[in-house]
């Protein structure tokens, strides 16, 4: 991943948005242009790597078996899941020519929407809902059913592609009928390449935050990980240092069902997922007072008194490293370790300084200590605080 670097301290000044200097995962297929807008507006720059490629299936002939038997036998409950699904099922059924016998059907029977933006989907066929829950929960709608009871009922449910919990099994542990209706599938990318180096960013700490908004992609992304032999490197990164960011639960079951800790949003949309971002990667920096400066160590880049520094990747590292004891002198052999692929020679680290001084655009940030090594400057006022960090 490429990151143009400038020269004079001057032209590294940038404006500094939320998430500018944090690098964000984006396993989405679809909808990711969105996404992606919305986190590089803020500042973020964005990785790109779809885990998964969404199949439609106009042509399959689950989707028209499953068409055809429900406009033949009317089901009593028809539980829409999702908008894109939705609409495919429609669209798909015009092209057979049953697209007016299966709107015809779907009047006649009690039509449950997953949540408002499926309603919309219901809407502008010219159906009208029954029911959607406000928290767009499939558990809400499966409880519902149950509450009123399902034995002997026949349920139709457009499958979007995603895990259902519990969801089928339920129904059919209450006595009922379940026909599903797989309107589209998930499938693995074409190219392959994209999720593999996320990955290896995410495992190299190079990334702060991927975000998943279906959980076949985070189900994708370990199983990749797992044929790589770096799985157990993955769910070290993002239980420590990478933020898994999950656009609502059922998104995030493949991740928790590993112990990874999860940070969703309370409505789950992309607007209030990048919100969730904006909020949390700031709020993972400890802000250092260095020489009379305020100083953020975010991602790929620093925040000095409010304006953003960009600084190489050597850069970073022997920042990182002065970071992790801030005020404390590290020794230039140590300094030497964090160096990737530095060698033997000790010289590299004088050779990263120097650059690091200059791309900060403030040398005392940073204090040589002859013979012994470097030291973050951080003001003698708050040395007991973070001295021993």
């Amino acid at each position: 991943m490429h990151r143009e670097q400038t020269g004079a301290a001057g032209d590294d000044e940038l404006p500094v948005g939320p998430l500018a200097g944090f690098t964000v995962g984006v396993t989405a297929a679809r909808r990711a242009d969105e996404l992606g807008a919305l986190l590089r507006r803020r500042g973020a720059e964005v990785m790109h790597a779809p885990a998964l490629r969404i199949v439609p299936l106009a042509d399959d002939s689950e989707l028209l078996a499953a068409t055809k038997q429900l406009i033949d036998s009317a089901p009593d409950v028809v539980v829409a899941t999702t908008a894109i699904g939705f609409r495919g099922w429609v669209e798909a059924a015009d092209g057979w020519g049953l697209g007016d016998a299966l709107l015809d059907r779907l009047r006649q029977v009690r039509l449950l929407a997953r949540g408002p933006k499926v309603r919309g989907a219901i809407r502008a066929a010219g159906l009208t809902e029954e029911w959607y829950p406000a928290s767009e929960s499939m558990a809400e709608v499966l409880e519902r059913l149950l509450d009123e009871g399902v034995e002997g009922h026949r349920i139709a449910v457009q499958l979007h592609g995603e895990p259902l919990p519990g969801f089928v099994e339920s129904l059919r542990a209450g006595g009922a009928e379940v026909v599903g209706v797989p309107v589209y599938r998930w499938m693995p990318p074409e190219d392959i390449g994209p999720v593999d180096r996320l990955l290896d960013a995410t495992v190299a700490r190079t990334l702060d935050a991927v975000t998943f908004t279906s959980a076949p992609a985070a189900a994708s992304l370990l199983d990749r990980a797992e044929r790589r032999g770096m799985r157990e490197e993955l769910l070290d990164a993002l239980r420590h240092d990478v933020l898994p960011a999950c656009v609502g639960p059922v998104t995030a079951l493949p991740l928790e069902a590993h112990d990874i800790p999860t940070s969703q949003p309370e409505r789950f949309r992309l607007g209030p997922l990048v919100q969730l971002l904006t909020a949390e990667l700031p709020g993972r920096v400890r802000p250092l007072p260095v020489a009379g400066r305020r100083l953020e160590i975010r991602g790929h880049a620093v925040v000095v008194d409010g304006e953003l520094r960009m600084v190489p990747p050597a850069g970073m590292a022997l920042l990182r490293a002065l970071a992790r004891r801030p005020g404390w002198v590290v020794a230039r052999s140590e300094l030497l370790r964090s160096l990737p692929g530095a060698g033997r020679d000790e010289h590299a680290v004088e050779t990263a300084m120097a650059r690091l001084r200059t791309a900060l655009g403030s040398p005392k940030l940073i204090q040589t200590v002859v013979k012994r090594g470097y030291r973050l400057a951080l003001d003698p006022s708050v040395d007991t605080k973070y001295g021993g960090a």
